[in-house]
């Protein structure tokens, strides 16, 4: 029997019984499932709250990457060169790294033979290009949706094969007995309030693949897509360790229609502006603190390939624009515009006053013309087509565009090794939820490692896991009682304090809060006075979160918000505790994509002219040393214990859990040893699959 209900904790639960269970829609999930069906894993299930959402079926860029081996051209490059480039950026461990190189070739053609047109040449080269942190021409693209294009193929090669896919379905817990998956606890969310419809679904599994994507509900400020939340807090609660947690990546981009402003939007060297909230006293902020004209539009140019912030380009680069932006709209509380309809600081386009970079760039482009915008449809009229044809549209010849520092990716996650296995036996981290990434990545890194994931993950499954025995019903219904009915009695609280003032919830307010307080206090500025606060603040929030919540019980949107917020809860709690003890160990030293304010550091300077080592007029927060590197051969990992669980302590934030964190050496790049005859030996034997 495969579905059939069962009591837990004294309620009827309908119970799904499948060898593994992969959650998440996106290109990492839908490859998991679609790689387990071809190694004879047939008995799996996609569990998904929303199969049209997700960062991998409605996120992009001017020229959204995916990074792969070299398949083109007389450059060389090797397996180990690309594993260098991705162990090269900090706090990586090497044997992943080696893994989604070796892998990467055959998950790239995979993807093509699916239908995905990547580029090739008239012989039949797979063409490419430079990315960032990149030193060879790895990179390639099918143009702003290539992450859309990757997922909607997969999906049909899913469907081909008759995986069943449960939809609507927020993840809940993930349920673990003795440091094992048994199974995974949702909440129906189309389930009519009022009626027989059960509220909860327990699958009962030995596999879980999890590819729900980054925790991208955290931020207010974030250009993930709507109604990608991201799901961290499940496995952390069940004791999944976290990786890297403090290591984000933020960049300028636009709130409504959320999109990066990179490449070419940046390139046709745009208007910065800021009004206040109510659109008065407009002015170009940039001017302050870069007033040489050809040096701030130099600048921005660079942004178009610089996009991502990095705390290295902030002293006299690009990214000194971002830190500009920010302090205009977190400390300041005006809104920031790019305007395409006039050309900065002058009139006209003074080509002569641009670096040569740009001179030649926009030279070669036949763009040393006219306003931004006449540059951006001359040089890339899909640009422009953009962002009219969204909804609501933005016509960026008649207005301007409304734009932020933003998060966009999460380089941590949860920890993993070669195989993708995290320290639960069973669950599989794949894709952006899972920590493969360290400080720096290469541009498109995270398509491939997600595809990389999921064949890695697949292949460990098939030969170690597929024949599982589920545990039995009994001992089943006993080790899921404690989770399962604390999902029960928590929504059957939170309706009834509604119901008792009214019928009026507070789950928004809880989901506002956090969020607003993470982009203030835990984005690409931070200090570590205030991310403890935070971590306090949010702590405080999670202790009381059981007894204070409160849901609308004829809303299937309130119903669903009490888990969504108390899993952003738990991912927010435990990341700032992360984040907090990362400035103590590296003395508020900044790397990344993070300026942590430092009181002996210095600020950015002016960077031209004959005082370019003088500061700029910024306020003592963008004070900051740089790490150096100093801290890339280690890397931090996490630990979220719940108040009451296994005797854990409180911490300073009062009783919602506490936060543990642990540096070790990041593993190394394997040595090659790889003898022919050894290798074809075990291969015979066991597939090197160890």
């Amino acid at each position: 029997m495969t579905q059939h209900t069962m009591t837990i904790a004294g309620h009827d639960v309908p119970v799904v019984d499948r060898q593994a269970v992969v959650v998440g829609t996106g290109s990492a999930g839908y490859c998991a499932a679609e790689r387990l069906y071809d190694m004879g894993v047939t008995d799996i299930a996609i569990v998904t709250d929303r199969i049209d959402a997700g960062t991998s079926r409605n996120a992009g860029s001017d020229k959204q990457t995916y990074y792969k081996l070299t398949l083109s051209g007389g450059d060389p490059d090797s397996v180990r060169d690309m594993a260098e480039t991705l162990f090269a950026g900090g706090a990586v461990d090497g044997d992943v790294a080696l893994a989604e190189a070796a892998c990467s070739t055959q998950a790239f053609l995979h993807l093509c033979e699916l239908g995905v047109p990547f580029p090739r040449n008239r012989y039949g080269e797979y063409i490419g290009y430079k990315t960032d942190h990149d030193p060879r021409r790895r990179a390639t693209s099918v143009g702003p949706y290539t992450s859309k294009s990757m997922v909607e193929h997969l999906q049909k090669a899913v469907e081909a094969k008759g995986i069943e896919t449960f939809e609507f379905c927020r993840v809940v817990d993930v349920l673990v007995h003795d440091g094992q998956v048994i199974g995974l606890l949702v909440l129906n969310r189309r389930a009519e309030p009022g009626t027989d419809q059960p509220r909860f679904t327990v699958f009962r599994t030995p596999n879980i693949v999890y590819a729900t994507g980054g925790p991208a509900g955290m931020y207010a400020n974030s250009v993930y897509p709507n109604g990608q939340w991201g799901a961290s807090g499940a496995p952390l609660r069940a004791g999944a360790k976290g990786k890297n947690l403090t290591e984000w990546q933020f960049g300028l981009a636009s709130l409504t229609p959320r999109w990066n402003v990179s490449g070419t939007y940046m390139q046709v060297l745009p208007r910065f502006v800021s009004t206040n909230p109510d659109g008065s006293d407009e002015r170009e902020f940039l001017t302050e603190a870069i007033p040489d004209y050809g040096r701030q539009l130099s600048l921005v140019f660079l942004k178009g390939y610089q996009w991502p912030f990095d705390i290295r380009k902030a002293r006299d680069g690009s990214s000194l624009i971002d830190l500009l932006v920010y302090r205009e709209t977190v400390l300041r509380g005006r809104y920031v515009y790019l305007d395409f309809r006039s050309n900065p600081m002058r009139p006209e386009l003074d080509a002569d006053a641009l670096a040569p970079e740009a001179r030649e760039y926009l030279d070669k482009a036949g763009a040393l013309f006219g306003t931004p915008i006449e540059r951006l449809r001359h040089m890339n009229e899909p640009a422009y087509q953009f962002y009219l044809d969204k909804n609501p549209g933005v016509d960026l010849e008649k207005e301007m565009l409304r734009v932020d520092v933003c998060a966009q990716h999460n380089n941590g996650g949860l920890t993993i090794d070669r195989w993708w296995r995290s320290n639960i036996d069973g669950l599989f981290p794949c894709g952006e939820v899972d920590g493969g990434h360290g400080v720096y990545r290469p541009g498109g890194s995270a398509l491939n490692e997600g595809q990389v994931a999921a064949l890695r993950a697949a292949t460990w499954i098939a030969a170690y896991r597929a024949d599982l025995p589920l545990t039995d019903d009994v001992a089943f219904a006993e080790y899921a009682a404690p989770t399962v009915g604390h999902a029960f009695d928590l929504l059957d609280s939170a309706c009834a304090r509604a119901e008792a003032v009214g019928g009026t919830d507070n789950v928004g307010d809880y989901l506002d809060d956090v969020r607003r307080l993470m982009s203030a206090k835990a984005g690409p500025v931070r200090n570590v006075d205030d991310v403890r606060a935070a971590r306090d603040t949010v702590g405080g929030w999670l202790a009381d979160y059981d007894r204070a919540v409160s849901a609308t019980a004829k809303s299937r949107r309130s119903i669903d918000r009490v888990f969504l917020v108390r899993d952003i809860l738990t991912s927010a709690y435990t990341y700032l505790g992360a984040m907090a003890e990362y400035a103590e160990h590296a003395h508020n030293t900044s790397r990344g994509s993070v300026l942590w304010t430092d009181p002996n550091g210095t600020l950015p300077v002016k960077g031209f002219g004959p005082d370019a080592d003088a500061p700029i007029d910024l306020d003592d927060r963008f004070r900051f040393t740089l790490d150096g590197g100093r801290l890339d051969g280690e890397t931090q990992e996490t630990t979220f214990v719940a108040a009451g669980a296994d005797g854990a302590a409180a911490d300073v934030a009062g009783e919602g859990g506490s936060v543990t964190c642990a540096w070790r050496p990041v593993r190394p790049i394997p040595e090659d040893d790889d003898f022919f005859e050894n290798v074809w030996r075990d291969y015979r034997e066991t597939g090197n699959v160890d």
